[in-house]
């Protein structure tokens, strides 16, 4: 008799530093993960992100529902640097969210070494 399967979005509950990145996906925690993640505070999840989706504020509604929780969103824009449009930054600084974008790997590297000295920080991460 077949059982039913249940699809649960993917959810890491903790903070982990982003082992490895490349070929679409991301290592954390012992475990591997295809795809974008946002990393905030309550967890690592994955994110319905591509390099060549438009940054849209609605597509950082998690990132939202946590502000006041960190201080910095990093936003690792894929293997390009790429501008955060004008809405999408307003969203965040009222909320008191300073944002940086940079490519996925500097990305990685800053989140890593901020997560490791403690501080405020949260990362948007495009696979590449």
């Amino acid at each position: 008799m077949a059982r039913n399967v249940e699809i649960r979005d993917a959810h890491f509950p903790g903070r982990a530093p982003i082992d490895a990145y490349g070929n679409g996906g991301f290592r954390f925690a012992d475990m591997s993960h295809r795809g974008s993640l946002l990393c905030l505070p309550s967890g690592i999840y994955g994110w319905e992100m591509t390099e060549e989706a438009l940054l849209d504020v609605s597509l950082f509604d998690r990132v939202l529902a946590e502000a006041g929780d960190f201080e910095f969103l990093l936003i690792g824009t894929g293997s390009d640097i790429r501008p955060i449009p004008a809405p999408l930054k307003a969203a965040l600084r009222a909320r008191g969210i300073s944002s940086d974008p940079m490519g996925t790997g500097a990305a990685v590297r800053t989140y890593n070494i901020m997560l490791s000295e403690s501080r405020p920080v949260a990362a948007a991460l495009i696979a590449i």
